[in-house]
């Protein structure tokens, strides 16, 4: 059995008297692609808020890599592996790729503070490296960001994450704002990090994507975990009964 990277029990979150995420137990696997779904408002973004430290939650544990942490914030779930790849991309548009990837963790051939030298060369030699590993294709990795497609732009994102992920990544709805095309690229790329082993948890609205992509389906409802399905073992009919509250029985314990 593959080793688990990420594991919670009981996680839940508290807004005053709003309970936006209860008892949550979920596992990722090494290697493994799990899918999130949902309607709006179920829990997806909470869970995933509490397990990378953008927020400190009301109650319950995380494990990751296996020992319990408690990250302070998102550089503390960066460090230690862990990345993630928000709707709005997080990116400098007047920056080319190279200083995108690296942004924030810039590589200096003189550490100065705010007048160190950076390693260019260096930067771009890893930012090729991190492209042709992901299987992104960004034609000149000078254009600035807004210069770019909106599948290069997506590509970048994941390309960063790739790089600097050492055990899981989180993807929030990538191909939300894309187009046809530009969504098979983006899901080429997630084929790509399956074919490589790296674990990561997809969160999306698109069955379609979520039953091409992903291993395992969880599905939130109302801040609870109500299904934790092999995508061999359901189809959509049974996943939306289950969104929409229709099925209500809660099969969280069946963790293949």
């Amino acid at each position: 059995m593959a080793k688990t990277v990420l594991k919670t029990e009981g996680l839940t979150k508290h807004y005053g008297g709003i309970h936006a995420l209860v008892d949550a137990d979920f596992e990722v696997r090494e290697g493994e692609h799990v899918a999130i779904v949902g309607d709006n408002g179920a829990g997806k973004s909470t869970f995933v808020r509490q397990i990378t430290g953008v927020e400190q939650r009301t109650g319950g544990r995380i494990f990751f890599d296996g020992r319990e942490v408690a990250f302070k914030g998102p550089l503390d779930a960066r460090e230690a592996g862990m990345e993630c790849v928000f709707q709005n991309l997080a990116l400098a548009d007047d920056l080319d790729v190279p200083a995108n990837l690296f942004l924030g963790r810039e590589k200096t051939l003189v550490n100065l503070g705010p007048f160190s030298i950076l390693d260019k060369r260096a930067m771009r030699k890893a930012t090729e490296e991190g492209l042709k590993r992901t299987g992104v294709r960004i034609p000149r990795l000078d254009f600035p960001i807004r210069r770019m497609s909106g599948g290069q732009r997506q590509g970048v994102a994941i390309a960063r994450s790739a790089t600097f992920a050492s055990k899981l990544i989180i993807m929030d709805e990538p191909t939300a704002a894309l187009g046809v095309q530009e969504t098979a690229q983006v899901e080429n790329i997630i084929r790509t990090l399956k074919a490589q082993g790296i674990s990561l948890i997809l969160i999306s609205h698109n069955l379609r994507q979520v039953f091409d992509l992903a291993d395992r389906i969880v599905v939130f409802r109302r801040g609870h975990i109500v299904a934790n399905l092999r995508k061999e073992e359901t189809d959509g009919s049974d996943i939306v009964a289950y969104i929409t509250g229709v099925k209500t029985q809660n099969t969280a314990a069946a963790m293949m």
